[in-house]
């Protein structure tokens, strides 16, 4: 069963940075397609960002426009994580940030964090 636990929100200032992790209980992890995702008060979950495995050390990122040169996502196999660099962030970002697994790039996602609260103030 995979479990998923996100960790790194908090409250911050427009402009400033934070790092959202998720450490995934996946025995493989490396192949799994890895997923950010958010809730904004009064929104739908909306898709923020995505790493894909395309195999050997390959992967590929794609992102929300919204959030587009400002977050990066990685992942460190070693550690089953995944990670969220939030730079340059606005109130807009106030979320609850969800990370979700899916075994391959296009699978559905199987598996949700709980969710880690990121509160922008302007």
């Amino acid at each position: 069963q995979v479990q998923l636990v996100e960790s790194g929100g908090g409250l911050v200032q427009a402009g400033d940075s934070l790092r959202l992790s998720c450490a995934a209980s996946i025995r493989t992890f490396s192949r799994y397609t890895m997923g950010w995702f958010r809730q904004r008060p009064g929104k739908e979950r909306e898709f923020v960002s995505v790493i894909s495995w395309n195999g050997g050390n390959s992967y590929t990122a794609d992102y929300a426009d919204s959030v587009k040169g400002r977050f990066t996502i990685s992942r460190d196999n070693a550690k089953n994580t995944v990670y969220l660099q939030m730079n340059s962030l606005k109130p807009e970002d106030t979320a609850v940030y969800f990370c979700a697994a899916a075994p391959c790039s296009k699978c559905p996602y199987g598996s949700w964090g709980q969710g880690t609260r990121v509160t922008v103030s302007s």
